[in-house]
Formats: structure tokens, sequence, C-alpha cells
């Protein structure tokens, strides 16, 4: 499952890179994510939410990324998400990719096209916030990078 759900990142990030229509690509079109600056502050140590996040790759020299599966602090709803550290002293252009899935169904497809994330600081890609009680998880990618998949939340 893990192969796929990475052949399937990188195909839809492909896809957004090179320009075709998102809404023409089938089956695997993702739906519009929304990017968030947090600056200096970490997303996940400055949340009430639990995260749930594979390890960090590095997608450029001096920046880094995870996908994260979250649950909200009342444990009804969940979201996917990639952040992006910048750790060089200009901005750099990002662009990411993640689904959302139980153990059997997936729930959704986000991709966010580029976006600066300045200089020493920290940006993430959230996808929409879905109710869900059952256990989720995330697959992903930045710069076509395969982020792997997060644990469940």
């Amino acid at each position: 499952m893990r192969v796929a759900r990475t052949g399937a990142a990188i195909t839809v990030a492909t896809t957004a890179v090179l320009g075709v229509s998102l809404a023409s690509a089938g089956p695997a079109a993702a739906a519009a994510g929304t990017w968030h600056a947090y600056g200096n502050t970490n997303p996940i140590t400055s949340s009430t939410s639990t995260w749930r996040c594979a390890s960090s790759h590095e997608v450029a020299d001096n920046v880094q990324a995870q996908v994260c599966a979250i649950r909200s602090s009342g444990g009804g709803s969940v979201q996917a998400a990639v952040i992006v550290r910048n750790d060089r002293s200009s901005l750099y252009s990002a662009a990411a990719f993640m689904d959302l899935r139980t153990s059997s169904t997936g729930l959704g497809n986000w991709s966010c096209g580029n976006s600066g994330v300045g200089a020493h600081s920290w940006s993430v890609c959230f996808g929409q916030t879905l109710t869900q009680s059952s256990a989720v998880n995330s697959a992903g990618s930045a710069e076509a990078v395969s982020l792997g998949v997060s644990p469940f939340v």
C-alpha cells in the first residue's frame, strides 16, 4: 500500500508542476490545500491537537519537510498536513501534496501550489478538516520528494 500511495502522490505532484489541470487528472485529482505560515513557531508544539508525523526528509539544501496526520483535541476531527521547515537565510518556494485515509478507506487528497516559506521559519500545507472517529494516517510529498506515511492518529 505504501508504494501505491507514494506513486499517486508523485503523479499528482508532477501533474501540478507540469501545469496540467488537476480537474482533468482523473481519480487521483487533489483538492486545494491551504498554506499557513508559522514563522519561527513550531506548528506541532504550539497546537492543542495531536500530530503524528513521519520523519523529516530533506527536499533541498537546508529545507526539511514531513507529512502528518492530525486529530483535534476533542477527537472528532482529522486533517492531513505537510510541514516545511526552511533553515535558509532566504525565502524558499515549495509545493506539497498529501492524502488522508483510514486503514480501509481513502478520505481525500490535497495539494498546495508553490508558496514562499520564509527564511528560518515553518509553513504548513493543510488539507480539509474532516469528521472521522476512526484512526487515520497520511502519505505525502513536497517538491516531488516522497515524505513517506505518517503513523495513525
